[in-house]
């Protein structure tokens, strides 16, 4: 299935968004993958609002279930954060996107010593992150978030929104 944008202005919002994530689903199979840099090779051949989408999946995932230091150590990759980055700016989630450079930044002193806990065992990084300085710097930064969250539905609210605005940057 190729989506098309008078599917995109026919549906309604709750039907869009499963229209969405089926799209995401049939271009880039139902997750990730261990392999991020194949990710990110497969996301560079979809539409550029279907790859902000599928960016940000992880993010708000995180937001959900954890907070922003989790998030970096789950999805311990460079390229798939500056992915993450520039698609919340696509999207038109600037308050995200700034909290998320900001924690990006803030990370970027602990990166190589989290990438070692985690390739060892995970349970070594759930040692050293709780209440470690790096938990301290992103707790402010995700409380930020956790209230956008509130706010905005989500992250995953603004795949609605953006394909109404921007069909033709969802579709090939």
């Amino acid at each position: 299935m190729v989506l098309r944008i008078d599917q995109i202005k026919a549906c309604p919002d709750d039907a869009l968004f499963k229209l969405l994530a089926g799209e995401l689903t049939e271009r880039l199979g139902p997750s990730e993958g261990d392999d991020l840099d194949e990710f990110l090779t497969r996301l560079s051949q979809i539409p550029v609002g279907l790859r902000a989408m599928a960016a940000v999946y992880q993010l708000d995932v995180s937001l959900t279930l954890d907070d922003l230091g989790w998030h970096f150590a789950n999805w311990h990759h460079r390229g798939y954060s500056d992915a993450t980055l520039l698609a919340l700016g696509e999207l038109g989630a600037r308050d995200h996107a700034a909290i998320f450079a900001e924690a990006y930044q803030a990370v970027q002193p602990f990166w190589d010593e989290i990438g070692a806990l985690c390739a060892q065992d995970f349970g070594d990084f759930v040692e050293w992150y709780r209440d470690s300085e790096l938990d301290r710097r992103l707790l402010p930064l995700t409380e930020r978030m956790w209230d956008l969250q509130d706010i905005d539905g989500g992250l995953l609210g603004f795949w609605t929104s953006y394909a109404r605005q921007h069909p033709e940057r969802v579709c090939e």
